[in-house]
């Protein structure tokens, strides 16, 4: 049975000009493998309004698995997120000069949601095919948390078939020459988002391998 997986990804925030989330979307739009097809969405690295142009796209598209992608500046891996926590904390102002701090995302909403997809398949595949990539625990308090938590606020509540969770990605090398920090190519970085969502696509249950960490 054909599967379809929404793949979302931020706009440039702060200093940068590009986003390798959204250059990983325009490249993956439309793309079939095999069963799975894939459709994307661009989002505004804006409080609210990023969960807002999600949860409409949900809507609209009704995928079965809906996968959020945002730049983790700094991480030498691609990593599948576990969980998502209910604050707003910005170290910096998005997009609109939005600034949360300490402010819950649904002050009705549990303190954390874990992801209901596969991330230790997830992970496994990529690493099987020589791509770098780890479990995180802790997708920041920005608002890549913040679109986490909000769709799976919004599954839970009104859409519990759609399986849905985020992966954070390193920057391209073209961010990695102004700012000293790791980085991984485009091609690179789109063939493990790919795996993902095949694997999250095809497998309702993770595999059980270590993918923890000491600290």
């Amino acid at each position: 049975m054909e599967k379809k997986v929404l793949i979302t990804g931020f706009d440039p925030f702060g200093s940068d000009t590009v986003n390798p989330a959204l250059e990983a979307v325009k490249k993956l739009e439309g793309q079939k493998i095999d069963d799975v097809t894939i459709i994307t969405q661009e989002v505004p690295t804006v409080f609210h309004e990023s969960i807002k142009v999600v949860t409409e796209s949900i809507e609209k598209h009704q995928p079965d698995v809906v996968i959020l992608v945002g730049q983790a500046g700094g991480r030498t891996q691609i990593t599948p997120e576990r969980i998502a926590i209910n604050i707003d904390d910005a170290r910096i102002p998005d997009n609109k000069k939005n600034q949360p701090i300490d402010e819950p995302i649904a002050a009705d909403g549990p303190a954390a949601y874990w992801s209901t997809l596969p991330v230790k398949r997830m992970v496994h595949d990529m690493r099987e095919a020589g791509i770098p990539a780890a479990v995180s625990h802790t997708a920041g308090t920005f608002v890549c948390n913040h679109l986490f938590y909000g769709v799976m606020h919004y599954l839970a509540n009104h859409a519990p078939h759609i399986r849905g969770g985020f992966i954070h990605i390193p920057f391209i090398p073209e961010q990695a020459v102004s700012n000293n920090q790791p980085s991984l190519s485009l091609d690179t970085i789109v063939e493990g988002i790919k795996l993902s969502a095949v694997a999250a696509a095809h497998d309702h249950e993770d595999i059980r391998e270590v993918g923890g960490t000491i600290c």
